[in-house]
Formats: C-alpha cells, structure tokens, sequence
C-alpha cells in the first residue's frame, strides 16, 4: 500500500501508454498517487486523469522555470481549480536557480503570490526547490507558510533544515536519488527525517531509481525508493509503506 505523493503521469512522456503505466503502478503496490500539474498544459490533464481514478489526486500550481509566462489570469484560475474535489495541494511551486529562463525576482513575486493563495483557499502547497535553498527557506519564513504546511518536494536543502521545516509544519519527500550509489548524502537526509514527517515520490519521468536510471521512470518504481529508504531507517518495507501512506493522507487532507 504505497503512495507516490508526486508524479507527472500529465506530461508527454507517458502519451503513448498512460493507461499501461498506471495499471503497472496499481499491480506494483501503488494505492494511491498525486499527479502535479505546474503549466498551461499539463495542469488541465492531471485533473482530467484524476477524474478518471479513484485514487489519483491532482496539484495545481505554477512552477518558477515558467513564472515568467505567469499572469494575474493564472492566479485566477489556480484560485477556481483549487476548488475541484480532486485537487488537494497547490504546487509545485518555488525557486529554481539552475536554468535562468525566468528572473529571480519574477520566481520570488510568483512564489509568494502562490502561498498567499494556498493560505485563502486552505491547501497545503508542494515547494520545488533547486539551489535555492536559502530564498526557500527565508520566503516560506516571511510568507507564514506554516499555517498551511506542505511538502518538500524531493528533498534538495541542508540536512540541518530538516528541524526547521518539521517545524513549520512541512514533510519531507524522497525521490530515487536516495537510491543511487553516488549519493549517500540523500540517505543521510533519509536518516534524519522523523517517520512522520517522512514521504515518498518517483517524480516522474524523472530521477529514476537505481537499477532503471537513465530509463523513464514510472509510479511502480516507488517501491524501490521505500525499499531502500526502509533499509536505512531498519524497519520493514511494511511499515514504512503505512507510515508514509498515513502521512500522505494526512497532509493531502484525504
């Protein structure tokens, strides 16, 4: 009973055999996922595929590579889809300083505008966060983005951040790198998260876990990334599969 807190079943990759890889997901173990919509069109399609299943769930949210194209429309109409029964999060959002598509300043108007949503229509909000860890952080801080708490999408920010964001009520989500051989830092990361502050995503098809990496990666393989994570912390696939499930129900509000 596993779920794949964040994926991108909505993007072009999965054209061909969507419905192939979400039957595999199930069959792997997958009860539950969330699918992030962050653009014109991927947004519109992971709430059309979160329709479709009962348990599948969409975010919605702009992501900061993009906030340069982002208008006072946008906003509007993240307001109106906040609102649809299958939507339980706004996200991904936040900083993103390794391509330099979108100024920073128009990254930070659009990440603060994000969160002050999230706040008026009471979701939580999922960060994505790529060598900004200390804007993230001061912004989330500035913001008071702990009255509705989120996710750290695939965790990227210092090891010691990790109190400071429990703190604000935020969980910590691990994705395949925590898998790869040449990154023991990430299970060092995986260490020093509270289990119930813990959770677990592919981000497909994207940071595919070992042994598939360099293959386009799919929600089944989340059952690598707990088999490892669970290796780590000494404790049995099992209950780390009902833990995260637990905590994923918990801040998706299901």
């Amino acid at each position: 009973m596993l779920f794949d807190t964040h994926m991108h079943l909505n993007v072009k990759q999965y054209k061909e055999d969507r419905t192939e890889v979400i039957e595999r997901a199930f069959n792997a173990g997958v009860s539950q996922m969330t699918i992030i919509g962050f653009d014109d069109e991927t947004i519109p399609l992971a709430i059309e595929i979160a329709e479709a299943y009962e348990n599948i769930y969409a975010a919605v949210g702009w992501h900061p590579v993009d906030a340069i194209d982002y208008t006072a429309e946008k906003l509007i109409w993240l307001e109106e889809l906040s609102h649809h029964p299958k939507v339980v999060a706004l996200g991904e959002m936040g900083l993103d300083y390794h391509w330099d598509k979108s100024p920073k300043d128009i990254q930070k108007k659009v990440f603060r505008e994000q969160i002050n949503l999230a706040k008026k229509v009471n979701l939580p909000i999922i960060i994505h966060n790529r060598k900004a860890s200390e804007d993230i952080k001061q912004i989330l801080i500035e913001e008071n983005a702990k009255e509705v708490g989120g996710i750290m999408h695939c965790y990227s920010s210092p090891i010691e951040d990790i109190k400071d964001y429990v703190a604000m009520n935020f969980y910590i989500s691990l994705a395949g790198p925590v898998t790869f051989k040449n990154a023991p830092e990430v299970r060092e990361v995986a260490k020093a998260i509270p289990l119930d502050k813990l959770l677990i995503e592919t981000d497909s098809p994207y940071l595919t876990p070992h042994p598939y990496r360099g293959k386009r990666n799919e929600p089944a393989y989340v059952k690598l990334i707990a088999e490892e994570i669970a290796r780590v912390k000494e404790i049995s696939l099992d209950e780390l599969a009902k833990i995260t499930t637990k905590n994923a129900e918990r801040i998706y509000n299901l």
